[in-house]
């Protein structure tokens, strides 16, 4: 098996930070809006972006337009799930 490491290490990066986290944790729930997403952490709009921005590069979330707003989804939330079930308390 060949393995791109940059981007392996680019994807674990990406939701190493305790928002991004959070936000993708969040979207375990099904795809969110700009809004809601804004509402579940305690960030402003501008830092939520650029967060988002570096989750959809490393290929972790993708959006799609709903009228005016982004709404966010995981692109492979069984893989999120595993990675977050690895550390729950049990």
């Amino acid at each position: 098996m060949d393995l791109d490491y940059r981007k392996v290490a680019g994807f674990f990066k990406s939701i190493a930070h305790p928002i991004r986290l959070a936000v993708v944790h969040k979207l375990l729930e099904g795809k969110k809006c700009v809004t809601d997403i804004k509402e579940l952490t305690d960030v402003g709009q501008s830092n939520l972006s650029q967060h988002l921005t570096i989750l959809k590069a490393a290929g972790a979330v993708d959006w799609q337009q709903a009228g005016k707003t982004r709404c966010y989804y995981l692109v492979d939330p069984i893989l999120i799930k595993i990675i977050l079930e690895k550390f729950a308390d049990k």
